[in-house]
């Protein structure tokens, strides 16, 4: 024993300073003096990270010399940012205090930069634990409106999708721990967000340009589903959760666990939802009698079955951990609106002619981190992914349209030891999807999409000041062997309804179709700059610009024919109507569509009351969008049974013609947040948000979510939890062409939940309150707002374990 003390004595005199290995301990305490439990101390730019004790002390061992960031959280408590320097293989003993803030702060998992709704340049928003689990509903969209400047779209509660400031679509990036979901949601409302709330650990919402992350797809934000299912240790923890909602009868039961040895963790997750028609409460109805009276009434076709499971496995080493995970997610449901005519309203309760999609995805996932001995770099972050995805159109019992899309997916993040104080790293990321639609409605060619991209990150504390820089440069290449441009007979109604006396011959117009090749290649940059200053204590304000571009995407281009799902026909921006009312090839330059966008950020981060007030502006050029061309064709749905003897200026079976071009557009508007702690049990939320979407040279974009505001009073101890929840939508009356305003109305949710222990299991049975004031709710931003308006009143009840 003496001779190793006396051995390493003799290698520490002859070791440099630099190479010698120190250690801080110290204690996490909260502004009244008591520790603070289960807190984590970080280092920031390493993989160093330890968890206060029962007495809220701990140690951090293996420092080498130099200038150190400390970055201490813990739940219910402001980040603190604390810098150290050791030198001399010096050991030293710290106290940090805590201060409250009742707005909670959980950090972004997947940027390479630190990223938090209280301390980013960016504005972001994360929902997990207790407050996930109460919003949480069967589609994405609907468990993420209530966040500031997030909305759904709602298509009948079966397949919403997010709305971030006022952009969605092929704008709105929705991934799986920092990886493409894959699926088609992104080209039509009807199709659903293949990933699942029920067993996430936390969703993250980047508000505004993630392209430097993500890449050109998410010019409008990102929503990044998070979970454990490639385990990064083996602590044996899960959840299990069981539940029954009236107003469509739905049952759920989810649960996910994760367990494991010294160096290997296994991770297992299951869902199930079913569910039929919802109810939606009316002023008034009209019977077939023709006599009007009030009540509810359900939405046809608006059911679903759901279910999947995840297996996955990691290897854990002292240095890092690489896992593997494979997903299987199926769900069957209605599509409330999918109608080819007006015709088709008179057997909306034929059973034979209800409409539902059987969709189905396989997903693999490699991820992993190696943590570097490197005089450069000292992580290493790769993410992999593979994507099978499938979903087939049924009606009447026949297979009628089959969307696939087959994904691969890497994505490497280096990043380097702290240099010059500035942390951060660069980022590879190639990405190839093949997408293919086929049948009587597959309006978007096959088409191959591939891109690669390098980006850079990096960020530095200059005082009182953060610094955040970032750039990315992409290659997109979209390429397609089968595009079409039939000569369709598109032709104006006048006002009676009636054909145009100089529309075209059906039968001539039919037999010519052209059939070509596409590939463009675009070349995407993005760059970003932000700073947060914090100018006074518990105070800072945040400045964040960006110039993100994007490349459209193949159903932007290459559309040409009947969506069932929007009750249009869709032209995309590589062909033109001309002035004879022909469709062809557009002579204008394919480009990309460029956004200028502008954040500033108010914050107060500590105190019984904190805030994040944002406002935005956001000029995106060559913006692409759909208008209306006042023409109509035939939706190429077979009515042939029907057709005989039917009216010459019968025209159930024709849809608007929708044409993609461009123009620019500008967006801007607020988000606010506000809570106050009234006590240790009680608190008051109030939120507002609002975003103007016009066209630069006059008019507005269609589906725009109106003004809305609202309030959250809470009432938390350690057993019992309770919420009333107030959210006001304004009219919004501020529409495109051939869209129809939408009244205000005022929800009314609450939910009550009391945890106990059972035979040394933790549970929590709780029952959950919506529409309590049963009224009738149409989402504006929704193209099916005039049939399927949300649910009326509605209860769910359901308990949920932990272990």
């Amino acid at each position: 024993m003496k001779r190793r003390s006396q051995l390493a004595v003799l290698i520490a005199a002859l070791l440099p300073a630099s190479v010698l290995a120190s250690t801080i301990e110290g204690v996490v305490l909260n502004n009244k003096g008591k520790v603070v439990t289960n807190a984590t101390v970080e280092v920031e730019g390493s993989d160093l990270k330890v968890a206060t004790d029962k007495n809220g002390k701990f140690v951090i061992t293996e420092l080498k010399n130099g200038l150190k960031e400390l970055h201490v959280v813990a739940p219910g408590y402001a980040h603190l940012h604390r810098d150290i320097t050791i030198t001399n293989d010096d050991n030293q003993s710290v106290t940090f205090n805590l201060k409250r803030s009742p707005i909670e702060v959980i950090d972004i998992e997947v940027t390479p930069i630190h990223m938090s709704a209280m301390e980013s340049a960016s504005p972001v928003s994360v929902l997990s634990g207790e407050q996930l689990r109460r919003q949480q509903a069967a589609t994405l969209g609907d468990s993420l409106e209530k966040l500031p400047g997030v909305n759904t779209n709602f298509h009948g509660k079966v397949a919403s999708t997010p709305i971030i400031r006022g952009l969605s679509g092929p704008r709105v990036l929705i991934t799986q721990n920092g990886l493409d979901v894959s699926d088609v949601s992104r080209v039509g409302p009807d199709h659903s967000v293949a990933s699942e709330a029920s067993t996430a650990q936390q969703i993250e919402v980047l508000r505004g340009p993630a392209t430097l992350f993500y890449g050109s797809g998410a010019i409008g934000g990102v929503v990044n589903v998070v979970d454990n299912r490639v385990p990064t240790d083996s602590t044996t923890r899960g959840e299990w959760n069981v539940e029954h909602n009236s107003v469509d009868n739905q049952k759920v039961a989810s649960f996910n666990a994760t367990t494991g040895t010294d160096s290997m963790a296994f991770y297992a997750d299951a869902f199930w939802r079913e569910a039929d028609d919802y109810e939606v409460p009316v002023a008034a109805d009209i019977d077939s009698d023709g006599e009007e009276h009030s009540g509810d009434y359900k939405v046809e076709n608006s059911n679903e079955e759901s279910d999947g499971f995840t297996v996955g496995a990691s290897y854990l080493m002292d240095n890092g951990f690489i896992g593997l995970a494979v997903e299987q997610f199926n769900r069957q449901y209605g599509i409330p609106g999918h109608t080819h005519g007006e015709e088709e309203e008179e057997e909306h309760n034929d059973e034979e002619e209800s409409v539902f999609a059987d969709l189905e995805q396989t997903k693999v996932q490699l991820l992993g981190e190696y943590n570097l001995d490197n005089k450069w770099l000292n992580k290493v972050n790769l993410r992999a992914g593979h994507t099978d995805y499938e979903h087939a159109e049924i009606e009447g019992g026949a297979v009628g349209t089959t969307f696939k899309n087959e994904t691969n997916e890497l994505r490497i993040d280096l990043l380097h030891n702290q240099f010059s104080e500035w942390n951060g790293g660069i980022s590879f990321h190639y990405k190839q999807s093949d997408v293919e639609a086929q049948g009587e409605e597959a309006f978007t060619p096959p088409s191959k999409t591939e891109s690669f991209a390098v980006a850079l990150m990096e960020e530095r504390h200059f005082g009182d000041f953060l610094v955040q820089l970032g750039g990315r440069i992409e290659r997109v290449t979209i390429a397609a062997g089968d595009v079409l441009l039939p000569n369709i007979d598109a032709h104006a109604h006048d006002e009676e309804g009636e054909t145009d006396e100089h529309d075209h011959d059906h039968e001539e117009s039919a037999e010519t179709t052209r059939v070509f090749d596409v590939e463009h290649e675009f070349t995407p940059v993005s760059l970003s700059a932000g700073v947060v200053w914090d100018f006074t204590p518990n105070y800072n304000l945040g400045l964040s610009v960006s110039r993100s571009e994007r490349a459209p995407s193949a159903s932007e281009l290459l559309s040409f024919g009947a969506h069932i799902g929007t009750g249009t026909y869709e032209v995309g921006a590589l062909f033109n109507l001309g002035e004879d009312g022909h469709l062809g090839l557009s002579d204008q330059a394919i480009d990309l569509e460029t956004a200028n966008n502008i954040d500033l950020t108010f914050r107060k981060t500590q105190g019984d009351i904190g805030f994040i007030l944002n406002a935005f502006y956001n000029q995106v050029d060559n913006y692409y969008y759909q208008i209306d061309t006042g023409l109509f064709a035939e939706s190429g749905h077979d009515h042939s049974d029907e057709e005989e003897g039917a009216d010459e200026h019968d025209h159930s079976s024709e849809l608007p013609v929708y044409l993609f071009k461009t123009g620019d557009v500008i967006l801007h508007g607020f988000e606010a947040q506000i809570a106050w702690q009234l006590t240790d049990e009680f608190k008051v939320d109030l939120f507002s948000d609002y975003v103007r979407a016009r066209l630069k040279d006059g008019g507005d974009l269609p589906r725009t979510p109106p003004l809305r505001f609202g309030s959250e009073l809470s009432y938390q101890t350690d057993k019992l939890s309770a919420h009333i929840h107030v959210t006001r939508y304004q009219k919004q009356d501020r529409t495109a062409p051939q869209e129809t305003a939408t009244g205000g109305y005022t929800l009314v949710d609450a939910s009550i939940s009391y945890d106990l222990s059972v035979l040394n299991q933790d549970m929590s049975v709780y029952l959950r309150g919506t529409n309590l004031t049963d009224t009738e709710a149409r989402v504006h931003s929704s193209f099916v707002k005039d049939i399927a308006p949300r649910p009326g009143r509605s209860f769910a009840l359901g308990i949920r374990g932990y272990f």
